[in-house]
């Protein structure tokens, strides 16, 4: 992740502003605070020090301005304008982050801006860097709309409830499933009958058997989530290697018929000889 593309500069789009942001208005004013309140993106921290004269329980994260990262979960997030000067790939990682950091039944409020008539990197007036900008258009519940901008809300996966395939266990997984990480097209949690210990599961959200009926932006979505799983995993469970597979047709051992990707870790003595690795699938041509 480290290598990832960046829009370096997207720190100066920070406002200094002595008044409550638009969006931070509209959620005070309908008592959308809730809980412990994390302002992630918070830039100088404006909202964070009027919010917190108001009552709020509220601390504020900025990679730039204030960049202690926050070590524990939070009943309600609120991320304003922060995807609107991110590449499409910082994008999905803000989202992931966001899904991390939000208690299971909590609730994010993402704000972007609605009124931006060119998109790309450009010159910042004041700062004289090329800063990047773009429209963002989220699957989430739209809470508010204007000209100006727009205010989802998010929830877990788990915690919606939906009417399309509602047999499907992984369109509707179940509320009390641990959700690992999010992103706006697919979703990770544990496997429910495990091989080993931090065996993942990553689950596109469009309801698909087979992984090559996905369009290549839902593939992109799931290998990508399977790199941020891959750090999530190894940091919690410290494996010695890991096995990835899909399965792909009755014949080929699925079972479910949605697409997942399977993340084993490994471990040094889990089995006697694991040389094959993937091969084993068919046990008599695991070793060559």
């Amino acid at each position: 992740m480290e290598n990832l593309k960046s829009n370096l500069n997207s720190h100066f789009t920070a406002k200094k502003r002595n008044t409550l942001s638009f969006p931070a208005k509209i959620l005070f004013n309908k008592n959308f605070l809730v809980g412990d309140v994390l302002d992630f993106g918070c830039g100088f921290g404006n909202d964070v020090k009027l919010l917190r004269a108001k009552g709020i329980n509220i601390i504020g994260y900025d990679k730039y301005y204030f960049p202690e990262y926050p070590t524990k979960k939070f009943d309600t997030i609120i991320c304003f304008y922060v995807l609107n000067v991110l590449l499409p790939e910082e994008q999905a990682l803000v989202l992931m982050e966001l899904s991390q950091l939000v208690k299971p039944t909590g609730k994010v409020y993402i704000a972007v801006r609605r009124d931006l008539q060119f998109e790309g990197f450009r010159t910042h007036k004041i700062h004289q860097k090329k800063t990047y900008q773009c429209n963002v258009f989220l699957n989430s519940k739209s809470l508010f709309r204007n000209e100006n901008s727009e205010i989802y809300e998010y929830q877990h996966y788990n915690q919606l409830k939906r009417k399309e395939s509602p047999y499907c266990p992984f369109c509707n997984p179940d509320s009390d499933r641990d959700l690992i990480v999010e992103s706006a097209t697919a979703y990770a949690i544990y496997d429910k009958f495990p091989v080993n210990d931090g065996h993942t599961l990553i689950i596109p959200k469009k309801h698909c058997s087979d992984y090559f009926d996905l369009t290549f932006k839902e593939q992109a979505a799931c290998i990508f989530m399977l790199n941020k799983v891959k750090e999530i995993v190894s940091k919690k469970f410290n494996p010695d290697g890991f096995n990835i597979g899909i399965n792909i047709g009755e014949k080929a051992g699925q079972t479910v018929k949605h697409v997942h990707i399977h993340l084993i870790p490994r471990y040094d003595g889990d089995i006697e000889e694991p040389r094959g690795g993937v091969r084993g699938v068919i046990p008599n041509k695991q070793k060559y």
